[in-house]
């Protein structure tokens, strides 16, 4: 019975997401806008990928379970903005890559999602 009411919840979910999905703007980051929402990011780890408009950064936990559940929160908020994070997990570690593919290149969609995965990161 557990399993039934899970699997009605994360099908509720999946409707909620697909019918009102967030709608932060798809259009790369202008100039003014890189400099101010980037320079924070940047002082919280994130780097520019090197050959592409994009932002990553890696985070180290204490074990497996701990990165699988930090990327389950981040997997839930992404799906919830219909924006999915690039990344790649071993063990300890995970490594977060954000870039818009709608426009090719940063927008406010990996400032928001950036801003979030900092937030529940600890």
């Amino acid at each position: 019975m557990l399993l039934a009411r899970r699997t009605v919840s994360v099908q509720s979910l999946l409707h909620r997401s697909m019918a009102n999905p967030s709608s932060p703007k798809r259009l790369k980051l202008s100039d003014s806008e890189r400099e101010e929402k980037l320079s924070v990011l940047h002082q919280n780890g994130w780097k520019m990928v090197e050959g592409r408009d994009a932002i990553k950064k890696q985070f180290n936990f204490v074990d497996f379970n701990e990165a699988f559940g930090f990327m389950t929160r981040v997997a839930l908020k992404a799906d919830k903005m219909d924006h999915h994070p690039e990344w790649f997990n071993v063990y300890n570690k995970v490594e977060v890559t954000l870039s818009t593919h709608d426009c090719s290149g940063l927008s406010e969609r990996d400032i928001k999602l950036a801003t979030f995965i900092d937030s529940i990161f600890k």
